[in-house]
């Protein structure tokens, strides 16, 4: 215990003594709080996952949009610069294409045992169950196939 003489005036009530205590106890928590939150690793990670996923998602349905309007352009662009018996005889080949397919396809669904032809539909069923993540998974993959292309002919 320290003796103070009664007159001395520098030391500070007891009351602002609290209130100073309670101050740098809520800063140190601040601190500690802070310091935490820069070594959640596994937080940081996700979040960065998440905004990784978010732009790339934006890219694909950007680069999607750009590959479909090139498309279209250049079907157009053969529409128009064909002549016209070129363009009757392409629709009569498609027709025969689309004719042989649907023959194949009925051999093929006469002809495949029950037992490959379930497997085959729990496959699809599980295909149609995860649409999404396989579009997006698609898309992810396709993005990162015209990145890595792009990189490569820099």
């Amino acid at each position: 215990m320290s003796h103070q003489p009664r007159g001395d005036e520098s030391a500070p009530p007891p009351e602002e003594l609290r209130k100073m205590a309670a101050h740098t106890r809520e800063k140190l928590g601040q601190t500690v709080d802070a310091l935490a939150a820069k070594t959640d690793v596994k937080a940081q990670t996700m979040e960065k996952a998440a905004d990784l996923r978010t732009h790339a998602v934006a890219k694909a349905a950007a680069i999607t949009g750009q590959l479909r309007e090139t498309a279209e352009h250049a079907a157009q662009l053969a529409k128009d610069k064909s002549p016209d018996p070129v363009v009757d005889k392409a629709a009569h080949a498609a027709a025969q294409l689309r004719g042989t397919a649907a023959r194949a396809g009925q051999l093929a669904t006469e002809r495949t045992p029950d037992l490959v032809a379930d497997k085959v539909g729990q496959g699809a069923a599980a295909a149609r169950a995860y649409r999404t993540p396989l579009l997006l998974g698609a898309a992810a993959l396709g993005v990162l196939l015209l990145v890595r292309r792009s990189r490569r002919h820099r």
